[in-house]
């Protein structure tokens, strides 16, 4: 059993590891979305948009893997679709292992942050629904303000650098967790379409072969991610949204060791315990090992590889490529907007204003109302080193939503057709005004509310 002191300092570095990775993605996305506006007005507009319209093909004799329904995707389908599914792999990773060993490990640590991320996604539904005029296709966007950038957010807090309680910090990296967490759920429940039962059935057949091989204790990672992609192919033809395959991989992807930690660090230190304890100051030459010295040395290389479980191991390898590749790439193919075609009342009527406020006040009101609620009837405790005024201050920058809300936008809207691309752009823009406002007012209060001197993170 490990000491609690060890679980928490594990925990603590693993938190402050992801914390340290999204604030530095921040930067980046935030480059990726300005260019993506002014590329998408300069004189160089058409290139860009008719860019992502061009089709990919990965092809094996007829079968292509990039195509839907027969029909080759384009570059922003590939981007949207299955770059995509390879962030909720990540996200799913994430995810899993907090609610194995994190802030979701157990019902003290989750149950203010998961409180909060449930009146973040219900209020801001509220608010659209009762600002969205009546109209069934405006009404499908209904989900789109639920969501909170955490890349985003945490690199907001990051600002205030040490001035931030790490109580604050935790929260709002968890809040974010489980928020995306509701996105996937909402997601696969909503935004899915016609059912193809022979895709449905393949899906299924992958799903059970990666159940079976987590049960199996297959720690081979290509395994899962090959299974993987044919679950993805399975799903994008299936009707259920192609994201999900991601987050089902990362479900199935074995968190433990096959022997234990234990016997894998045993067998690290009698390999070393074996080499003859020699004088090395100022020695410089090169030794020539024996084969015997060899296999040890392989052995404890091994051995150090098999210490880190296949989950954590692929959630580092994918890190950059998810914060330093995809997301900024998403950001670029999808934040474009051509403000010539915008109306100057798009954002105070209709579905920009409704996205607007759902960020802007849903978010705020939902997170703070009840986790507000749930402190007051002592359900849970405040985080520690903060008061009501820093604690409001972090909910209100639960309003910025930027990935994940302009994917659930696209989801909702682009259908093809001239008026889903209005509502599309209306609800662009509605996430990005409704993001920066809850950025500086959120750096406003942090600056008026967090403590002047550092606080111990």
């Amino acid at each position: 059993m490990q000491p609690l002191e060890s679980k928490e300092m594990s925990i603590n570095y693993s938190l402050k590891s992801m914390i340290k990775r999204y604030v530095n993605a921040s930067g980046v996305l935030i480059f990726f979305a300005i260019l993506a506006l002014l590329m998408a007005n300069s004189p160089l507009k058409e290139q860009y948009f008719s860019f992502w319209e061009q089709e990919v093909h990965l092809s094996i004799g007829d079968f292509n893997l990039f195509s839907h329904n027969g029909h080759a995707m384009s570059i922003m389908a590939v981007i949207n679709d299955f770059l995509m599914a390879m962030f909720f792999l990540s996200v799913g990773l994430e995810i899993k292992r907090e609610i194995l060993v994190g802030e979701l490990s157990s019902m003290k640590k989750a149950m203010l942050p998961i409180i909060g991320a449930m009146g973040g996604m219900l209020v801001p539904v509220i608010i659209f629904w009762l600002t969205c005029p009546n109209d069934a296709e405006m009404l499908r966007g209904v989900a789109i303000p639920m969501a909170t950038d955490i890349a985003f957010s945490l690199g907001v807090l990051s600002i205030f650098s040490n001035r931030v309680p790490s109580g604050l910090k935790i929260f709002l990296a968890t809040l974010a967790v489980a928020d995306d967490l509701g996105g996937i759920i909402v997601i696969a429940l909503f935004y899915s379409s016609e059912m193809d039962i022979q895709f449905l059935l393949l899906a299924l057949a992958c799903t059970m072969l990666l159940i079976a091989g987590n049960k199996a204790k297959i720690m081979k990672k290509r395994f899962y991610l090959a299974i993987g992609v044919v679950l993805w192919f399975a799903m994008l033809n299936s009707g259920i949204h192609a994201t999900i395959a991601g987050v089902i991989v990362a479900f199935c992807i074995p968190a433990s060791l096959k022997k234990g930690t234990p016997y894998y660090i045993e067998r690290i230190r009698n390999n070393i315990s074996s080499f003859p304890v020699t004088e090395t100051a100022g020695k410089h030459n090169t030794v020539i090992l024996s084969h015997d010295d060899i296999h040890k040395l392989k052995s404890i290389e091994s051995a150090a590889d098999k210490l880190i479980s296949p989950l954590q191991a692929l959630e580092d390898e994918f890190c950059h490529f998810i914060n330093f590749i995809v997301i900024p790439l998403f950001a670029f193919a999808n934040v474009g907007i051509d403000f010539s075609s915008m109306e100057p009342g798009n954002l105070v009527n209709g579905v920009g204003l409704s996205v607007m406020c759902g960020l802007l006040f849903g978010k705020f009101i939902g997170v703070l109302s009840f986790s507000w609620a749930a402190i007051r009837c002592r359900i849970v405790t405040m985080p520690k080193g903060c008061n009501w005024k820093s604690f409001a201050a972090v909910c209100m920058l639960c309003g910025i939503g930027l990935t994940v809300s302009i994917f659930i936008a696209d989801l909702s809207y682009n259908n093809g057709s001239t008026t889903g691309m209005q509502l599309l752009n209306e609800a662009k823009i509605g996430i990005l005004c409704g993001s920066l406002a809850s950025a500086i007012i959120g750096c406003i209060m942090l600056n008026m509310y967090l403590p002047k001197e550092n606080t111990k993170a």
